[in-house]
């Protein structure tokens, strides 16, 4: 299947590991060129070179970093094509021991940066399609996750009206809902049981494939509905989870 990337151009957020490396591997190997966002310049500097990509280092709770990512998309490339829209998660809690501090600061590094992205975005191409990096949190809460719980939702919703308000000029607009995979983020909430083995054993035990998850199966997927191939998919909700998810 020609997936129509070849040529395209991408900003990719939180793309130093896990699930944005991952996206931005499949990207540029379909032919697409790639902007990376994240935090750690040394390691945006190796991916530079690994990938040919421009890099823009810095934090997406930074109110002006997701408009430079897109100016040096435009700058660097002469065009943007779409933004695929991933940040660290919020740290463990519950809903009473959760401070205001810690809610304003989960706010502030997950909800705001892909409000921010899109703006730009479908500012300078009002036919880009934006990807959001959601979580099954979206639909069903995880367990000592009061944050994700809060704010996956509320992105979630916002995927349905982005659709409405940008699919007729041709943008497009969906979520991603990654279950178990296998990322350095994964292996930190594993780490903070008491026995990591079994959680992580527990934790494969509640998938059907009985797997965590590659970042190459996600990004994968991921790849697929930024493309052309997927041209008729928006205002929608993806998990990518090995079928963990029991809401519908």
């Amino acid at each position: 299947m020609d997936l129509g990337l070849e040529g395209k151009v991408f900003l990719v957020t939180a793309a130093s590991s896990g699930l944005g490396l991952a996206t931005a591997h499949e990207l540029v190997g379909e032919g697409a060129k790639v902007v990376l966002v994240a935090r750690r310049a040394e390691v945006l500097e190796q991916l530079a070179d690994e990938l040919g990509a421009a890099v823009l280092a810095g934090d997406l709770a930074d109110a002006d970093l997701p408009q430079r990512a897109v100016d040096l998309a435009v700058g660097h490339y002469g065009r943007i094509d779409g933004a695929f829209v991933s940040v660290g998660g919020p740290p463990k809690g519950t809903v009473l021991d959760t401070t205001d501090e810690q809610w304003a600061d989960a706010f502030g590094s997950v909800f705001m940066p892909a409000v921010r992205v899109a703006r730009a975005l479908f500012a300078a191409n009002p036919q880009g399609r934006a990807g959001l990096v959601l979580s099954s949190s979206a639909k069903s809460p995880l367990a000592q996750m009061a944050p994700s719980n809060g704010l996956r939702p509320g992105l979630a919703m916002l995927v349905k009206q982005l659709a409405d308000e940008v699919g007729p000029a041709g943008g497009r607009a969906f979520g991603v809902l990654p279950g178990s995979i296998g990322t350095d983020r994964m292996t930190y909430l594993l780490g903070q049981a008491p026995d990591p083995a079994a959680a992580k054993a527990a934790t494969e035990a509640g998938i059907p494939l009985r797997r965590m998850g590659d970042p190459a199966e996600f990004g994968r997927i991921a790849a697929f509905l930024l493309s052309d191939a997927a041209s008729y998919v928006t205002g929608c909700l993806v998990p990518v989870d090995g079928g963990a998810m029991r809401a519908l």
